[in-house]
């Protein structure tokens, strides 16, 4: 299905700015979420809320609180929460950009249905992604809430910066899954995303242990994953135990994986919808 250039690439004067691209597809998403909501409740929201009482309160039990060996952290519990809700961030933003981005090119072709109308290709990445960003905004948002009772907040300001940094670093996930995807011809490819990205990543980048234990070179491994950087920022707000040069080093790194992300994203995607 061919297209015209200048529809698919860079707008033209003249045309739908960028916000406006974005709100002609706001009943579209609206009508999507409407329908699949009660799909995610259980994964978004009950699944890491029975994670958090299993693997920081019952196994937590038996760990001892040690602020010098958990980061600040004055129990497991407390270490342990910030960087759930950050693996959560990813986990939901892969899971929305995974299998829905192909079905939007490949089964039901929706993207190519939206692109014959005055949007480009760049529309059809900025509402895609806003409505993923809005499903991890919602869900990292009443997991936090849901937390509130437990103790594991140090500051009232905290978990509100910290909600930020898991927006943040669930919006550079979605991204740069998002170019991916739209690469992809076939749905082999997602089984080793989440094989070899997503388990992996969960379990070493400082979500359940301290990096420092997986010793000097693995640990500066972890270090460079996008994960680390938002378990590390949302850890620091959620026990007040900000260091401000590494926060800024966080969100730059991961500020800069959104704007690499966004145009991986919208040059695959503007490729894949040539033919």
């Amino acid at each position: 299905m061919a297209t015209d250039t200048t529809q698919r690439g860079a707008r033209p004067a003249g045309t739908l700015t960028a916000w406006q691209g974005m709100a002609r597809q706001y009943d579209y998403w609206l009508t999507v979420y409407k329908r699949t909501w009660r799909g995610g409740v259980i994964s978004s929201f009950l699944t890491p809320l029975f994670y958090v009482v299993a693997m920081g309160v019952l196994l937590g039990g038996f760990i001892d609180g040690d602020p010098a060996r958990l980061e600040g952290a004055t129990s497991y519990l407390a270490f342990i929460v910030p960087g759930l809700v950050a693996a959560h961030a990813m986990q939901i933003a892969v899971s929305e950009s995974t299998y829905p981005v192909m079905g939007a090119i490949k089964w039901h072709k929706t993207f190519f249905a939206q692109l014959a109308t005055p949007l480009a290709v760049r529309d059809l990445v900025n509402a895609f992604v806003a409505f993923v960003v809005f499903r991890i905004a919602s869900a990292c948002a009443v997991f936090m809430l849901v937390l509130a009772p437990f103790g594991v907040f140090e500051s009232w300001w905290g978990p509100f910066l910290a909600w930020v940094a898991q927006v943040l670093v669930g919006t550079a996930f979605a991204l740069l899954t998002f170019g991916y995807s739209a690469r992809l011809k076939s749905e082999e490819g997602f089984g080793v995303l989440f094989r070899l990205g997503v388990l992996p990543l969960t379990l070493f980048s400082g979500a359940f242990f301290p990096v420092a234990n997986l010793g000097p070179v693995l640990e500066w491994v972890a270090r460079l994953t996008p994960l680390w950087h938002g378990v590390s920022l949302s850890r620091m707000f959620c026990l007040d135990t900000v260091d401000w040069p590494v926060a800024a080093v966080n969100v730059v790194v991961l500020v800069a994986l959104c704007v690499l992300g966004w145009f991986w994203s919208v040059r695959g995607l503007d490729k894949r919808l040539e033919v």
